[in-house]
């Protein structure tokens, strides 16, 4: 992977991030808004999902939507970074009840292609990305009013990983948590350490200014809610990669660290909604909806 930049911040443009924060999957969810207009745009939304009883909710979405009314915004964009696998996306639902564009990156192709093999859905899910509005190349634009976003093909976590730049606020996704926590498991399908790693250095090679805004914090040690940092806080502290930490020396402790590490809790439901922009499958001849369970899948 070319490590030369497809894009130059405007550093000088300082749009309002607003955190939402969902304990329970202990993700971030994000409203972007143009300084200059009520233009804005949602990233990685998260809906809410009892895997014992099978209730599928929207509080945490309902929130988004209460903000944008409240302050009388304009939903023009819903950003993935990836297909999660730790919650399912609230994307479709604020789609339906809100509007804007549903939009992830090109390589969603191929994710979508390995958990339709997966989970037997090869003849009923299409592997082209036509679930979402939009599928961003490394190096493309979009607006949000006057605010100008640019995409980064960030992989190594997952095929499909993108962050997202806009000013000097980018949303890294999964690539990196807070430096006290490190970087993405790269285990999963499609992951690669050795990816992951230029990845970073893409990142890392930005401004030491520019902000940087997490999709999980986990609290380590009790320590309270944090999702902000810069690349100069990373590039400096990272306990994973760090400008004293070789690509092998990363590649090997993140390989090591992976093999310790379980599932997440909601990895087959959310694999088969979020690959569907969070579509549920169609119902059974019943009118039941049913998501699948693969035995010793993973």
């Amino acid at each position: 992977m070319d490590c030369v930049l497809p894009i130059t911040p405007n550093l000088a443009v300082q749009p309002e991030v607003i955190p939402f924060y969902d304990q329970h999957t202990q993700t971030l969810s994000y409203i972007v808004r143009d300084p200059d207009s009520s233009a804005c745009a949602i990233i990685d939304p998260v809906a809410d999902f009892d895997y014992a009883s099978g209730g599928l909710h929207f509080a945490q979405a309902d929130q988004l939507i209460h903000y944008i009314e409240e302050h009388h915004l304009s939903l023009e964009w819903i950003l993935e970074t990836h297909i999660h696998a730790d919650h399912l996306t609230s994307a479709n639902y604020l789609q339906q009840h809100i509007g804007g564009k549903l939009a992830i990156g090109n390589k969603v192709t191929e994710v979508q292609y390995t958990f339709a093999k997966f989970f037997n859905d090869i003849h009923s899910l299409p592997c082209d990305g036509s679930q979402f509005n939009t599928l961003f190349n490394d190096g493309d634009c979009f607006k949000i009013g006057q605010l100008t976003g640019h995409v980064l093909h960030t992989p190594g976590h997952t095929p499909a990983c993108v962050s997202y730049v806009m000013g000097n606020a980018m949303f890294v996704g999964d690539t990196l948590f807070m430096p006290d926590s490190g970087t993405a498991r790269t285990d999963f399908p499609g992951g690669d350490a050795k990816i992951l790693y230029q990845s970073i250095q893409r990142i890392f090679s930005l401004p030491d200014s520019m902000r940087l805004f997490m999709c999980h914090d986990y609290c380590p040690d009790g320590r309270q809610l944090q999702f902000e940092s810069s690349v100069k806080e990373e590039r400096e502290k990272n306990i994973h990669i760090n400008s004293q930490i070789s690509e092998q020396d990363f590649i090997t402790l993140r390989q090591q660290r992976d093999a310790t590490l379980a599932m997440p809790q909601l990895i087959i439901p959310s694999l088969q909604v979020n690959v569907r922009a969070g579509k549920l499958p169609a119902p059974a001849d019943n009118g039941a909806i049913y998501l699948k369970l693969p035995i010793n899948g993973f």
